[in-house]
């Protein structure tokens, strides 16, 4: 009976964990990202910020510290934390993007939302698809799930949104 018990200790302390309790969720560059989309497809999920943005702090902290937000971009996205107003070129496709004075922000964070420039702006890049999908405004651990399992279980591309939001029952 201890043998039984030991195997199965074992076995399920090896298995994939949900976040521990504070732990922090892991962001990365828009190149690491990249490069792991070489070896692995998955979604990216940016989080398009500003320094002076109020919303995209609350987020950060509301938001982004829920355990199972965190357990679940990190399984099943790259997320990668973006501040629109860099001056830093960004390398994206085969193209580089530059500040744009005019607009006090980066083309890149212009390209990930369309020109509908907004903070905070979670934006998906699914995998295979160039074309961002921009989701404007804060949004709180439970609508961020909606949005998150829409494309981190495959529905995108395959199911209506509105119908899969119809169908969709919250558990954060």
């Amino acid at each position: 009976m201890l043998t039984v018990f030991s195997v199965w200790v074992f076995a399920f302390s090896c298995a994939d964990k949900p976040a521990p309790a504070g732990e922090k969720l892991k962001w990365m560059t828009l190149q690491e990202a990249k490069a792991a989309m070489e070896k692995e497809k998955r979604p990216i999920l940016i989080d398009l910020y500003t320094d002076w943005c109020g919303w995209c702090k609350v987020m950060d902290k509301k938001t982004y510290t829920n355990d199972k937000v965190i357990e679940y971009l990190q399984r099943k996205f790259y997320p990668v934390k973006l501040n629109a107003e860099t001056r830093e070129a960004l390398q994206w496709g085969n193209r580089s993007y530059a500040y744009n004075s005019s607009y006090h922000t980066n083309e890149f964070a212009l390209f990930l939302t369309h020109g509908q420039l907004s903070y905070p702006t979670t934006v998906i890049i699914p995998v295979g698809e160039p074309e961002p999908q921009p989701v404007p405004g804060y949004l709180q651990p439970a609508e961020l799930e909606l949005i998150v399992k829409y494309f981190g279980e495959g529905h995108y591309g395959k199911l209506p949104f509105e119908t899969y939001q119809k169908g969709f029952k919250t558990s954060w």
